[in-house]
């Protein structure tokens, strides 16, 4: 009857969006929580947005500020571009994760904590003078403190599970009560526990029961009155999955690889963020990829080159520190006109940086940073789903056009999550390839690997094929015959040749359309890679107030669409955010000769949507007094 009572009592109140941050060690299973929480949430069909945030150090102090993993998600009924700038939710589950995190929380938002984080050990770990639980620096917040890790325990007190073992398992706890609160099943969550313990009966069970225990805690205690709910959004219809960056860059590449007939190898040294498209490309070797971990990532690219001499689709990928290695024998690749994808996945440098951060401070590296005239392809993908259509562009063009192609991508875009409407084998185009065919010797004529089509494209010949013997090697090419040359004419034609090569690609690829808003006005904001989600939201907030504005990304970064500069002159102004110091402006001031203002954050997270709105409308304002 009393429980009767309280179900009866309960109020389910409708949100439009809500972001929620869990935050706490890493070994308290933050990333994971926030991961099903996701996918739990993709099923619902609401749009969403991640930011999973990780420690730059592989184990940092358990209850230091530096030991702080977080895991941001944003979901609505309506189009969601950005992780969000506020929390409505924050979960800490001990000092330090509140003390690194509260001062995003909206005022009047929720505050879980979990109250075993916040004992003496843990308060000087975080650097707390006093305990932020009993002191009233958390009025203003509906703090729900909770005993999270006393009431695991008590739920898995008839196993046979040590106290650790117990303990590991209170990210569950969190996981249930959020999915309650949200008015969400339980049932996913349930099918990737049974799947992920198949084999471990005790843990399983254990992790089912905590998880069960949350949701009952919501169910059942008084203090919580009020459940949530967020309608589906209205994406188009399809059939959709939740996907992350590099879930989805690896599928692009199966998919090209599918499309072009030929067989797929990924040669990659491990490196934060890239690791991942490894992992992943390695449970296809029933499709017939070959994957290998290199000693080295200068073996890595290497050995890719080998594959694509062989007649591979062939793949290597890395971040900043790996393409500095790899420069030499990207060169390589652009002197023997061979096809090659790089992928690069972006994080905060120099150096060793902050590798598990992210940034887009790569661009002029993979632009420019070779030595010689070697001038490259290079394509970004904008968010995470985009990734796959990125990686079978940059696949295309190096299959076609007979080059080495970089693909960038961002820590930001690999980890993050989002609906993904994926497509039917059929939509997708085929990727024509043509091999040199065997000449016979009697016809006297020899074979010139380097004779060029109407794109400045040579053959591509397969070694062993008959009559096909040619030289390769990093030396300069005599044109047409392939033979060493040391002839100043030859080089400088030569290097004329594959500059011309790269830049007709863009007449192969299509003009740039308007993402949003205005075909021609008061301020253009253009940018290129992971700024897309907050690019978009910023322009249709201003579109909304009623200025003139329009967006435009960029994923043809070398050449640029063949219209760029016609359509940045139809602004008064055009605004390139960035997270480096201005590369991207750099490039787009030197090509167009333009007065690009820029915008630039180099602090290892997104650009914030309120950051960029208010200086798009500092812009605005200026503009406005003038004239």
């Amino acid at each position: 009857m009393v429980l009767n009572a309280l179900l009866m009592n309960k109020v389910k109140e409708i949100q439009e969006e809500v972001t929620i941050k869990f935050a706490g060690d890493s070994g308290d299973g933050m990333q994971l929580t926030g991961a099903l929480f996701t996918d739990n949430t993709a099923l619902t069909g609401s749009d969403l947005a991640t930011f999973p945030d990780f420690p730059a150090e592989i184990r940092a102090p358990a209850g230091t500020l530096p030991g702080v993993s977080g895991f941001q998600i944003h979901f609505g009924s309506k189009k969601i571009f950005t992780p969000g700038d506020e929390y409505d939710v924050l979960v800490a589950m001990n000092a330090a994760a509140l003390k690194t995190n509260l001062s995003r929380v909206k005022k009047g938002g929720t505050v879980i904590v979990n109250t075993e984080g916040f004992d003496v050990k843990n308060l000087r770990l975080a650097k707390y003078a006093a305990n932020p639980l009993e002191d009233g620096s958390l009025q203003g917040y509906e703090l729900y403190a909770i005993p999270i890790t006393k009431l695991t325990r008590e739920a898995l007190a008839d196993t046979s599970l040590g106290t650790k073992e117990k303990d590991r398992s209170k990210n569950m706890f969190v996981l249930g009560f959020l999915l309650w609160r949200y008015n969400r099943d339980v049932k996913s969550v349930e099918r990737f526990l049974e799947a992920k313990f198949a084999t471990k009966y005790e843990i399983l069970r254990a992790n089912l029961k905590v998880l069960r225990a949350g949701y009952h805690f919501g169910e059942t205690t008084e203090t919580f009155t009020t459940t949530y709910e967020v309608k589906p959004a209205p994406l188009p219809k399809g059939t959709y999955r939740s996907i992350m960056g590099n879930q989805a860059l690896v599928l692009g590449l199966l998919a090209a690889a599918n499309k072009s007939g030929l067989p797929l190898f990924y040669g990659s040294y491990p490196i934060t963020p890239a690791s991942d498209i490894l992992h992943q490309l390695s449970t296809y070797r029933h499709l017939g990829v070959k994957t290998f971990q290199a000693e080295d990532e200068i073996a890595a690219i290497c050995a890719a080159i080998g594959a694509s001499y062989g007649g591979a689709l062939a793949v290597t990928g890395t971040s900043g520190p790996g393409i500095a290695l790899k420069s030499e024998a990207m060169g390589l690749a652009v002197m023997l006109e061979l096809p090659l994808v790089v992928c690069d996945i972006q994080r905060g440098g120099p150096s060793t940086g902050l590798p598990t951060k992210t940034e887009q401070a790569d661009l002029l590296q993979v632009m420019y940073g070779r030595n010689g005239e070697s001038p490259m392809p290079v394509l970004a993908a904008r968010s995470p789903s985009d990734a796959f259509e990125a990686a079978f562009e940059a696949c295309r063009i190096a299959l076609q056009h007979m080059t080495p192609v970089v693909l960038l991508s961002d820590g930001y875009i690999a980890n993050g999550a989002e609906p993904w409407r994926f497509p039917k084998a059929d939509e997708l185009p085929e990727i024509p390839v043509h091999f040199a065919q065997a000449k016979a010797s009697e016809n006297g004529q020899p074979f010139l690997p380097y004779a060029r089509d109407e794109r400045q494209v040579r053959p591509w010949a397969l070694p062993g094929t008959s009559g096909l013997a040619h030289r390769i090697g990093g030396l300069e090419k005599a044109h047409l015959t392939g033979d060493v040359s040391y002839d100043p004419d030859n080089h400088n034609l030569m290097v004329r040749l594959r500059e011309e090569k790269v830049q007709r690609i863009a007449q192969f690829i299509p003009e740039q359309q308007i993402t949003s808003g205005v075909e021609q006005g008061e301020l253009l904001l253009l940018g290129w890679g992971s700024t897309f989600g907050v690019l978009e939201s910023v322009t249709r907030t201003l579109l909304a107030e009623g200025h003139r504005v329009g967006h435009v990304h960029l994923r043809y970064l070398n050449p640029m669409p063949r219209n760029l500069g016609e359509l940045m002159r139809r602004y008064d102004k055009v605004l390139v955010p960035e997270l480096n110091r201005g590369q991207l402006a750099q490039l787009l001031r030197a090509k167009y000769l333009l007065p690009i203002v820029s915008f630039n954050s180099v602090r290892g997270v997104p650009i914030s949507h309120n950051e960029l709105l208010a200086f798009a409308r500092e812009q605005l304002r200026q503009d406005a007094q003038v004239s």
